[in-house]
């Protein structure tokens, strides 16, 4: 077994779709990011990559590479996916933590969990996303931005 750990977060921008776990949310403003910015699946394949000693996203899908300006994020989570299944890794399970002020989230995480599973190639059960708020405190508090950590455990 193998466990790694992601983190990711942006700043909100305007006139950008908010994602987070391949789901589509109605806001005032998207995340900033080179890709759809979507922090819960950068977090998740940083935690993914992590555990398969395959360093980060960065690494794997720079900023400064044109062909991931504007992609789904889904695409790079299938791209690390695929990269594990050639390395005989599967998912036993994901544990995801989401830290926004604003919006309300907890009507969209089963959408994300499933999503999510999906994408892991394991039951939707074996996924686990939630979502706090940080009392308004910090960047994510002050409503700047937000925030994703995933943890995963992964089966040789």
């Amino acid at each position: 077994m193998r466990i790694g750990q992601g983190i990711d977060a942006h700043r909100f921008a305007p006139d950008r779709r908010l994602v987070l776990g391949g789901v589509e949310i109605e806001h005032t403003q998207g995340l900033a990011a080179h890709s759809d910015g979507d922090v819960v699946v950068h977090a998740l394949c940083d935690a993914l990559l992590g555990a398969a000693g395959l360093g980060d996203i960065g690494h794997h899908f720079p900023d400064t590479d044109a062909a991931y300006a504007g992609i789904d994020s889904r695409i790079l989570l299938q791209r690390v996916m695929a990269s594990l299944q050639q390395r005989g890794l599967t998912v036993h399970n994901a544990d995801i933590t989401i830290a926004a002020q604003a919006p309300k989230l907890a009507p969209h995480v089963e959408a994300m969990r499933r999503t999510l599973a999906t994408d892991l190639a394991c039951p939707p059960e074996r996924v686990n996303v939630k979502a706090t708020t940080t009392e308004r405190m910090g960047f994510t508090g002050r409503g700047e931005g937000i925030a994703a950590f995933a943890v995963v455990l992964l089966n040789e």
